[in-house]
């Protein structure tokens, strides 16, 4: 019975009506903070109903209207590459990719996508969150057969919703790196080039010229992506197509480059390192550009496995450089032209002028050998050039001086870029007094002009420039810009007021190189009046480069640079054959080209008689390997067949 009572007691010391009694302004407090939330909640949802109804109506119906209209992009077809007679070099193939609408993206889902078409997790939750901004993306090009079965399996609104398939093109390069340095690759835009100027009209995802013709030439080639509106009800099924917006496809660039001379330019570069330029310096045009090792740049139109960018990146002898304008070494002897002509003009050396070579000679107090121990004896400019004497031009460049030699040097293009129209073009060096105070902060000593007077020391060309320069020389001391785009009109970026007799001097010598027993004899063809220059530039200055074997890392490079004919020169061909040994290793390759040249010549000649069915390349493509015989291709046969 005390029990009781004392919980009622209780009861009666915490029941509501005792608080109430003894605390009234707490309770007022409580129900006052109650009423004013229940105030700002009201507020809260009447403002969001005036933005919805009154303030906005576009915004929101707008939204409502995407969430039931989806848009799926057409994308363009990039232009194709040509070369000058309209044959095609690249192309596109029809495909299929698989994009991610990033809006109903279900980040469960992506593992079991990965593993059906052999994506890694890890890159495509990377890429979903660079690239926030997108509402597509591309996630897989290229798809296969069994990919696009499984896609079009699992893709309804119940499996996977976020997976889209959508026709594309696929880039279609030639076989076995054919013109790959020239032509260039495509591949996905990086978040570095979207903050360049050229590409602010870009955006993540965009697949854009990387390289070559492809990177120069983008916005030509590129086309513009169109869009097909799709009707979806609000499980995401397609229910009615709307209009589309068709893509324009990209612009077709018809390119300079012959596919036969850059056949046998690469047949003749097979398994060397090194590069072929091909002109015409009438006027610029690149007939053919090759540069080994190259690479395969069908690799790149998709991703890129990693396994073949380690081994592109790993490869010593760097696949990716195009030498024919990014190599910069020594020209060796094929300097020795702008030398003749530096040292006719100035009159510190005439037809008359003679030296004595018993093998080499003394200047400064260093011995500096000739490339013939024995020596060349008395000998004048014409011989000097044929035989290629070193004492000879030793001493023109020490009476010239390095600024004189440094100021036709760059008349001739030594020293700067050609402005050819790829990316990445190297400038070379040619010293000068200047040049070396401004890099060294130091003089300029005489000896040092003696190297530099047969092509070694500090200058450096590539072969496009030395091309180039000697091409120059033979249509009488013009120089034109060189360019891969068919159509442009010529450029002359340089001339010289030079003295006809001395010109003809100049190109007397390098008739003599192949006609009359000269360094580049096995050059000779008869009824083809070639004229061209030989070099070896040494890779290191050790006895040990002695007798070093062909493709040995101490084996000399060599050059042969050539034109012809000799009185209006067409074509004017260098090799650089890297580690190549001896200079007569180069000149069958430049030989073989000028000689598809003018049997091209001939057979189109013949064509037009009806006699003779014009050459044909081997095929691109991997239908027929690249290396497959001339002889055996029908005339005319389509380069994708």
């Amino acid at each position: 019975m005390a029990i009781v009572e004392r919980e009622h007691r209780l009861d009666e010391e915490v029941s509501p009506e005792r608080l109430l009694r003894d605390d009234p302004q707490k309770a007022s407090n409580k129900i006052a903070v109650f009423q004013y939330l229940t105030v700002t909640v009201f507020i809260f949802l009447i403002s969001g109903f005036w933005k919805l109804q009154v303030q906005n109506p576009d915004v929101y119906s707008e939204a409502a209207v995407r969430n039931r209209i989806k848009s799926v992009p057409i994308l363009a077809a990039r232009g194709r590459i040509l070369d000058r007679d309209g044959r095609i070099i690249v192309d596109n193939k029809a495909s299929y990719s698989l994009l991610l609408n990033r809006d109903q993206v279900n980040w469960e889902h992506l593992p079991a996508i990965c593993d059906a078409l052999q994506l890694e997790y890890g890159e495509l939750s990377a890429k979903l969150r660079r690239m926030r901004a997108a509402p597509q993306i591309i996630v897989k090009d290229q798809l296969s057969r069994d990919e696009i079965a499984w896609i079009e399996a699992h893709q309804d609104a119940n499996t996977y919703p976020e997976m889209q398939l959508i026709k594309s093109w696929k880039r279609l390069y030639p076989q076995d790196g054919f013109a790959a340095h020239a032509v260039g690759y495509v591949g996905e835009i990086a978040e570095a080039e979207l903050n360049q100027t050229q590409f602010l009209n870009y955006n993540q995802g965009d697949i854009i010229g990387k390289d070559g013709l492809e990177r120069q030439y983008d916005s030509t080639l590129r086309g513009v992506d169109g869009q097909q509106r799709v009707l979806v009800d609000n499980m995401g099924r397609e229910r009615q197509m709307e209009d589309a917006q068709e893509a324009v496809p990209g612009k077709d660039l018809r390119t300079t480059l012959d596919l036969d001379l850059q056949a046998v330019a690469e047949l003749s570069m097979d398994n060397k390192r090194g590069a072929v330029v091909a002109l015409n310096p009438q006027n610029g045009e690149v007939l053919a550009m090759v540069s080994r090792p190259t690479y395969d740049p069908n690799k790149f139109t998709g991703r890129i496995s990693r396994t073949d960018w380690n081994e592109i990146m790993q490869d010593p002898h760097k696949p990716l450089l195009n030498r024919a304008i990014q190599a910069q070494l020594a020209p060796g002897s094929t300097f020795k032209p702008i030398m003749a002509i530096a040292g006719l003009e100035t009159g510190v050396v005439d037809d008359e002028t003679h030296f004595h070579c018993s093998g080499g000679a003394s200047f400064y107090g260093h011995y500096f050998a000739c490339h013939i121990a024995r020596g060349h004896g008395d000998i004048t400019l014409h011989r000097a050039i044929t035989q290629s004497c070193d004492v000879y031009f030793y001493n023109v460049g020490n009476r010239l001086g390095i600024d004189r030699i440094a100021h036709y040097a760059d008349l001739a293009g030594i020293g700067r870029k050609t402005g050819i129209d790829l990316p990445n073009e190297a400038q070379g060096t040619m010293p000068s007094s200047k040049w070396k105070m401004r890099l060294a902060r130091q003089k300029w000593y005489a000896g040092e002009t003696i190297s530099v007077a047969i092509g070694q020391g500090a200058v450096t060309v590539s072969p496009l420039q030395i091309v180039e320069a000697l091409g120059g020389l033979g249509v009488g001391g013009r120089w034109y810009k060189p360019h891969l785009a068919s159509g442009q009109a010529p450029v002359l970026t340089s001339q010289g007021s030079f003295n006809a007799g001395n010109l003809e001097q100049v190109i007397s010598g390098m008739y003599g190189v192949v006609n009359e027993g000269g360094t580049g004899r096995a050059a000779y063809m008869p009824n083809i009046k070639l004229c061209g220059k030989t070099g070896t530039a040494q890779v290191a200055a050790s006895e040990k480069t002695k007798g070093a074997k062909i493709g040995s890392s101490l084996a000399n490079n060599v050059w042969f640079v050539a034109f012809a004919p000799m009185e209006k020169p067409e074509i004017a061909v260098v090799a650089l054959f890297e580690n190549g040994g001896e200079s007569y290793n180069a000149v069958p390759i430049v030989r073989d080209v000028i000689k598809a040249y003018f049997d091209k010549k001939v057979r189109e000649k013949g064509s037009l008689n009806a006699k003779l069915a014009p050459f044909s390349p081997p095929s691109l493509f991997p239908a027929q390997p690249l290396l497959a015989s001339l002889s055996s291709l029908s005339p005319g046969k389509d380069l994708l067949q």
